[in-house]
């Protein structure tokens, strides 16, 4: 008789074939630009204190489900007609709710919480039939409905009190993982940063269209035309932030070598809360290009100039933080980088937009130049 030597069992990413984004949800994450477009007009068109704070939540509110979908399509993938459905009313409602921001503080709140209602609904159904614990989903549903609860009876509301609403609902989401089973809702690392990587180019995007709705009633001048160029350098910076280095797939194979229960709370921390911040950022940078593509070569306010520099410095904040979560490195000069931008601020409110970005332009190439030569 031969001896037989038992082979290793294949681990959980051997064993199982690749998750990888479905048409389906490329196609969802069209409404989601739609969004990403509505909030960034209404903070140009509202660049105060109060505007920004409506932006802030309305944002963390919508991007609050509009995640929770992407761990759902993590669990089950929309591979039958009548997932595809339920996908695609859900997307009918954040249309509306996409419609409703631009007003929703001024009375399209009432749609805006119904809308709301509903995405919650397919969410907390389709997770039910997914095969995780029905207890664990319940529980999910639940509070997230009690977050649904402010935000509608919000939209009652105009002003102060509408927001107070909303802002509760925000602070729900701090409270809820930790109130949920989370090690319950099984989590596929491959198909998971995969997604997200997707909606953070959706952004980037948002920052291009942000140029040519600045550039849209301008004459096409040199001036124009070096400031549009210099911002979108600007978006490649960011997008090298994120991506430069393959850092997405190191990111998937740390998270893939996790225990469930860790696997899930650096999710919901990375790529729930650090994701959030990563979009605000890109928010208000695109609220400021276009300020800066409407009128480059002369002064811009204060307001418009601190966004557009207070946007890259913040996602550069954020993709530090979730870098060292990774064990990433370097990242000192990403946070000197970001301290830096906030005296390009002075250039767009003193010389002119272009000279603001530009500086901007030179920040972020110094601080990549000297993290590449370091790699050297």
């Amino acid at each position: 008789m031969t001896a037989t030597h038992a082979l290793p069992a294949p681990s959980t990413a051997e064993a199982e074939p690749a998750l990888r984004v479905a048409p389906l949800e490329l196609f969802l994450d069209l409404v989601f630009v739609f969004t990403i477009t509505q909030l960034t007009g209404s903070l140009a068109h509202h660049l105060t204190v109060g505007g920004l704070a409506q932006v802030v939540v309305m944002l963390a509110v919508i991007w609050w489900m509009y995640d929770a979908f992407i761990w759902l399509t993590n669990a089950m993938p929309p591979s039958t007609h009548g997932r595809r459905g339920l996908l695609m009313l859900a997307m009918a409602g954040f249309l509306v709710i996409s419609l409703a921001v631009p007003h929703a503080f001024e009375g399209s709140g009432v749609a805006f919480g119904w809308a709301y209602l509903l995405v919650v609904a397919v969410h907390t159904g389709m997770f039910a039939a997914s095969g995780v614990v029905l207890a664990s989903v319940l529980r999910m549903g639940g509070l997230n409905l009690v977050g649904t609860a402010l935000v509608v009876t919000g939209g009652y509301f105009t002003g102060f009190a509408q927001l107070v609403l909303w802002a509760a609902a925000f602070a729900l989401q701090f409270a809820i993982p930790r109130l949920v089973d989370l090690p319950q809702f099984q989590l596929r690392s491959d198909h998971f940063v995969e997604r997200h990587g997707l909606i953070v180019i959706i952004a980037f995007g948002e920052s291009v269209i942000a140029i040519g709705v600045g550039a849209a009633t301008a004459d096409l001048t040199a001036p124009l035309v070096a400031v549009a160029l210099l911002s979108l350098t600007v978006c490649v910076g960011l997008w090298w932030a994120y991506f430069g280095h393959d850092d997405d797939a190191r990111a998937e194979h740390h998270m893939a070598a996790l225990p469930a229960d860790r696997r899930n709370r650096l999710a919901v921390s990375v790529y729930n809360l650090g994701h959030y911040g990563l979009l605000l950022g890109v928010l208000l940078f695109a609220a400021g290009v276009k300020s800066a593509v409407a009128n480059p070569d002369a002064p811009i306010g204060l307001a418009q100039a601190s966004a557009l520099a207070g946007g890259v410095a913040l996602f550069l904040v954020v993709n530090t933080a979730v870098r060292r979560t990774f064990a990433l490195t370097p990242n000192l000069p990403r946070l000197l980088a970001a301290v830096v931008l906030a005296g390009t601020v002075e250039l767009g409110t003193s010389v002119s937009a272009l000279a603001e970005v530009a500086a901007a332009v030179g920040v972020l190439g110094a601080a990549f130049g000297y993290e590449a030569a370091r790699r050297r």
